[in-house]
């Protein structure tokens, strides 16, 4: 079975803001609309360098005026670091297909990022016919989009089969789909010791580790929503608090380890057999292929929830259109042509991962049938949630984090309080500019 190199999460970092609180681009005028040679930048992942190349090959074949300069982005602590320092210096390519959704409040904050609804006609119809409502989660707060919509790594539960097995659990048609499903099966798995831990997520304080345990669990349980809604948090709702008590049990029964893991900490776990089930996009399949005879269900819920109605965390990289491009009009009829049917199903061929597009089933449907991994995995595409688009993430993260270490993890004080508290505190984060 043919597997991908995928990536996992580059989450926002702290980046350098320039003097300018403008949005970006409001209104379109004739200079902003002009056409001709564009640049863009695209990840150093091999494979979507060669999907980009074979991209714009056949575009400046078809369009000698408006050739296209491609090239992956500059090295440098991260993605995000490189393009927030572009911005500044006002030498952004036109398009950058790396942009992190938890990064576009930054660049928009800092003027780079042109706004996609106002300043093309056909702006708001193109994304919304490819992607559906998924569009309506990368939204920025003003209501216009800032980022089209890409690609998603939808996540689901990964299962180790003979430790399954061992424990008595059905391997092939495990009962998942549940909180209590889940941790009947952690408690098998303990009593038989056929794993170590139950579900071993990456145990840091580290703000970015929230997206590998409360947060898929969470979009699934309360039907996509998000971290913050509106301006308040929303994680201290009924939903929520399920989450939050499901996951205290994973700890207080031993099921999870609150101790850093010694090697990958996102992978290792489970590809080493220390832990029964892990939690991964697509890309984990090329980390566990031949280490795991595993299955994928989708994540589980308080109640038990259908799969066409089950959502999850999307770690979606998008496409930002940036201000100091000269030839606007040339990059988006550049992004058009590269999230056309045919490159979008070259995309998921080539990289493995999905394009953002409601009927990727049909558009792919002879390629998925024939990798039944993929095939599961796109179910979970038109139901993909990302990070609120929202100000002082890193903060606000940071905070959901704290208080989850010293509740959750730790098991520290009165779950319910902690996390009411916390909620408070991003609720003034949020209305931060």
């Amino acid at each position: 079975m043919k597997r991908y190199a995928g990536t996992a999460i580059l989450f926002a970092v702290v980046l350098p803001l320039a003097a300018c609180a403008s949005g970006g681009a409001d209104e379109a005028d004739e200079a902003d609309l002009a056409s001709g040679p564009i640049k863009i930048w695209y990840s150093t992942n091999e494979q979507e360098i060669a999907w980009g190349e074979a991209v714009v090959e056949t575009w400046n074949a078809e369009n000698p005026d408006e050739q296209v300069t491609a090239e992956a982005i500059p090295s440098g602590k991260s993605s995000e670091d490189a393009i927030g320092a572009a911005i500044t210096a006002g030498n952004t390519p036109c398009l950058v297909y790396n942009t992190a959704p938890a990064a576009v409040p930054a660049f928009q904050k800092q003027g780079g990022l042109v706004n996609i609804s106002q300043t093309f006609d056909d702006g708001e119809s193109f994304i919304i016919e490819r992607s559906g409502d998924a569009a309506d989660g990368f939204r920025s707060p003003d209501g216009d989009l800032y980022q089209v919509p890409w690609k998603a790594n939808p996540f689901m539960l990964y299962y180790n089969k003979d430790a399954f097995e061992a424990a008595g659990l059905d391997p092939e048609n495990p009962e998942l789909s549940t909180y209590d499903d889940v941790l009947a099966a952690a408690a098998a798995i303990q009593e038989a010791d056929s794993a170590d831990f139950a579900l071993y997520p990456p145990a840091s304080s580290d703000y970015t580790n929230s997206l590998f345990d409360f947060y898929p669990f969470y979009l699934a349980n309360s039907g996509g929503t998000q971290l913050v809604s509106d301006g308040a948090a929303t994680f201290a709702s009924e939903e929520g608090m399920e989450t939050l008590e499901f996951w205290r049990t994973l700890y207080a029964e031993g099921y999870s380890s609150a101790e850093a893991y010694s090697g990958d900490a996102w992978a290792g776990p489970f590809a080493d057999g220390v832990a029964a089930m892990g939690i991964a996009g697509p890309w984990g399949a090329a980390q566990f292929d031949g280490k795991v005879d595993y299955g994928i269900v989708p994540l589980p819920t308080a109640d038990g929830m259908p799969v066409e109605e089950t959502y999850t965390f999307g770690d979606s990289k998008n496409v930002g259109l940036y201000t100091s491009c000269e030839n606007q009009q040339t990059a988006w009829d550049f992004v058009k042509f590269s999230m056309d049917a045919e490159n979008d199903l070259a995309l998921l061929e080539t990289t493995g991962q999905f394009p953002i597009r409601t009927d990727i089933d049909t558009v792919a449907a002879d390629y998925l049938a024939e990798d039944p991994v993929l095939e599961t995995f796109s179910r979970g595409v038109p139901l993909t949630v990302d990070v609120p688009n929202i100000p002082n993430t890193t903060e606000i993260w940071q905070t959901f984090r704290d208080a989850w270490s010293g509740a959750v993890m730790a098991g520290e004080g009165d779950l319910d309080e902690t996390m009411r508290s916390a909620a408070e505190t991003i609720d003034g984060l949020a209305t931060q500019e």
